[in-house]
């Protein structure tokens, strides 16, 4: 072979296997309880981002490659979430990962993603310290793009005491990472006001009976019980309430707004009240598309969301991912978190507009203005009046 054709034989193999490089996928992890009391979450947190990757892939993908998501279940567990953040990385080599629903998971997981220099979008997890964890390093890599429980627990308070002018007020909350730091910002909001909470009561994962915490609330002259759990346990306070045949507002964290609360709770649940980013309502036409998209693609029980603002934010983190892959130009980590904090074009998603969601020193795409109060009405949540 004389050494133009293996030139030309070189090049064509050079060009074959750039080639192939470039048409290699994007790999983004999605990491979330897709089993167990947490998996309502979980679950619609990963429907949600699939129907967005699956959006951008019919559009062409990134960069001119296709998105492929790499699911893992975390069984919100945070020493299974440390194996699969682990995994994600060194053995899927992912350019970014969305999701944890779980505080204590994201808290004992992420620093997993800040060592090796790729950012991590939260799109459900509200515990206050996330985004927090590592602000103090030069760059931080821990994004969020759920109403933190700063956010959420001012509004409660607000609710209750500033709005509805209930003087004793009680705190269940349950014994997690996210239901403790919950409980701490729900007192610091108390606080300002120069209240204290007229009880305060914990309560284990799995417990069925709340009998004793509720017994001293009502003891205490609570007007007001303000939650922080997840669906299966809060139903057991509602529950338990109309057996002590206790009638007092319940007013909480937006998982109040889980499916398995609803269904358990019953008529229970009935007037219960909580934040939320998004309800499945078609408010406008994106949401209408997005609502739609999802009951056709997955066919949930009587048309309703799992969580629907699960759904919703997973579904705009991989937007607001791709907008920054994009804007990089790069699957470096480095670049599509210099990209994030400064993200140029706007990312039009289901639950708002986001217009420079993040800045160097502020990690928090969602605010008060991206919030309203939801309602448990008739087996859904609807928009409180």
């Amino acid at each position: 072979m004389n050494f133009k054709l293996k030139t030309l034989v070189a090049a064509v193999a050079l060009g074959v296997s750039m080639s192939a490089i470039a048409a290699d996928p994007i790999k983004i992890g999605v990491a979330g309880p897709f089993t167990g009391g947490s998996a309502p979450m979980g679950v619609s947190m990963r429907d949600g981002a699939k129907l967005a990757a699956a959006e951008i892939n019919a559009k062409g993908g990134v960069l001119g490659r296709q998105i492929q998501l790499i699911e893992r279940d975390d069984e919100a567990a945070p020493p299974r979430g440390v194996q699969v953040a682990q995994e994600l990385i060194n053995k899927e080599h992912v350019v970014a990962t969305v999701g944890y629903i779980n505080t204590g998971v994201a808290l004992a997981s992420q620093r997993f993603y800040q060592e090796a220099k790729i950012p991590v979008i939260n799109n459900v997890a509200t515990g206050s310290i996330i985004t927090q964890q590592f602000a103090k390093e030069p760059s931080n890599y821990i994004f969020r793009n759920a109403a933190s429980d700063q956010i959420q627990s001012e509004m409660i308070i607000q609710e209750a005491v500033d709005r509805r002018k209930f003087k004793k007020v009680a705190i269940l909350a349950d014994s997690t990472n996210y239901g403790q730091l919950g409980r701490e910002d729900l007192e610091k909001a108390l606080d300002k006001r120069g209240m204290k909470a007229v009880a305060t009561e914990k309560y284990n994962i799995k417990d069925v009976d709340m009998t004793a915490q509720l017994l001293k609330a009502k003891q205490a002259g609570a007007e007001a019980v303000l939650t922080y759990g997840i669906g299966p346990e809060l139903a057991q306070i509602a529950n338990g309430m109309e057996k002590l045949g206790w009638k007092v507002p319940l007013v909480g964290s937006w998982t109040l707004s889980m499916g398995n609360f609803i269904d358990n709770a019953g008529k229970n649940g009935d007037g219960t009240r909580m934040p939320q980013t998004f309800i499945q309502d078609p408010t406008n036409a994106k949401r209408k598309t997005f609502i739609d998209s999802y009951v056709k693609a997955y066919n949930p029980p009587n048309g309703r969301m799992p969580s629907p603002v699960s759904a919703a934010q997973g579904y705009d983190s991989i937007y607001l991912l791709a907008a920054a892959i994009k804007q990089a130009g790069s699957t470096e980590g480095p670049k599509i978190h210099a990209a994030l904090e400064n993200l140029n074009e706007n990312v039009d998603g289901v639950v708002t507009s986001y217009s420079k969601p993040f800045s160097k020193t502020d990690h928090e795409a969602i605010d008060f203005k991206n919030t309203v109060f939801g309602e448990v009405k008739g087996g859904k949540v609807v928009q409180a009046k």
